[in-house]
């Protein structure tokens, strides 16, 4: 069975992969998202990754409804405990921001659509520079206090804002953010590495790395002529038109025949192997999907085939 990981200083132990919840009630309806969370699950998953306002940007759609899908599958199968939950604040169309009343009234419409009492990991989606961080710590303690949350994370944060949280925290003895998750992959190094990677290694934090696979790009399935029908694909198949794009594509080609292995699961590989890493996230629309995102949990790349990639990524 696959070790779990520790996530930071928590007392969270986490699968080396976090299904992320953004396709649920988008691109998967009800029944899809139950089937991949199910065979998620079964596999050994049980890090669940969401945002409060997955996915208010669909025409029809007002936000929340990939809370309300893991919310009725939890309440299904009735395994709430054995799941690590995961969702943000700030972006919902309803409760914007993180002022510290709308930091609490999100948390509770967060609640209501997971059908829980507590939600584990509990994460700033995006800062908001106008907020003092005495506010949104001190709000997210309370949340913390009250039993809530278990946990709190930071998202899409510039360095000195964390550091300042940190501080705060630390200055007043109240919840402290324990995980961070940035924007990194194989083809967007300098969204983390440097003074954000350098303070999580310093403050202990884990990093739950987001767009891991480049918004499919990573998986091998964008090449010069071929078509993908995916929502995402403008944004994943530009990577193809830089050099450094192809030459990822050429170093994870040979290192995944080299293991018999989907080149998804050889990024993913590479990307937990990196310092602070503890899981990256990833979605997957169908069960047909999962298999090469599982397989960064059991593929170990040698330290010669993490230093190619890195070099085909610099």
């Amino acid at each position: 069975m696959t070790s779990l990981r520790k996530l930071g200083s928590s007392d969270l132990k986490v699968f080396p992969l976090a299904l992320g919840g953004n396709v649920f009630g988008w691109t998967a309806d009800q029944d899809t998202s139950f089937a991949v969370l199910d065979a998620y699950t079964a596999a050994g998953g049980n890090f669940l990754d969401t945002a409060d306002s997955y996915s208010a940007w669909v025409d029809g759609n007002s936000g929340g409804e990939s809370e309300t899908v893991i919310g009725e599958w939890l309440a299904s199968r009735g395994n709430r405990g054995d799941v690590v939950l995961a969702t943000k604040v700030s972006q919902h169309p309803e409760y914007p921001g993180l002022s510290a009343a709308n930091i609490k009234a999100a948390a509770d419409a967060s609640l209501r659509r997971l059908g829980t009492d507590h939600i584990d990991l509990y994460y700033t989606h995006f800062d908001k520079p106008e907020v003092p961080v005495e506010e949104i710590i001190g709000a997210l303690d309370e949340l913390v206090r009250a039993g809530k949350v278990r946990h709190i994370a930071a998202s899409n944060i510039s360095a000195e804002r964390l550091e300042a949280s940190l501080a705060f925290s630390d200055r007043e003895g109240i919840a402290r953010y324990v995980a961070l998750q940035p924007h990194y992959n194989l083809v967007s190094r300098d969204t983390y590495e440097g003074e954000p990677r350098d303070l999580a290694e310093r403050a202990g934090l884990a990093a739950v790395p987001y767009y891991s696979l480049a918004s499919g790009f990573l998986t091998g399935k964008y090449r010069a002529g071929a078509t993908v029908d995916s929502p995402r694909a403008g944004g994943a198949a530009k990577h193809l038109e830089t050099e450094r794009g192809r030459r990822v594509l050429a170093a994870l080609d040979e290192i995944a025949e080299a293991h018999d292995a989907p080149v998804a699961t050889v990024a993913l590989a590479w990307l937990a192997a990196q310092p602070t890493v503890t899981a990256p996230i990833a979605s997957a629309r169908t069960v047909e999907q999962l298999p090469a995102l599982l397989g960064v949990a059991e593929l170990s790349l040698t330290e010669d085939e993490v230093g190619r990639l890195t070099q085909a990524s610099a």
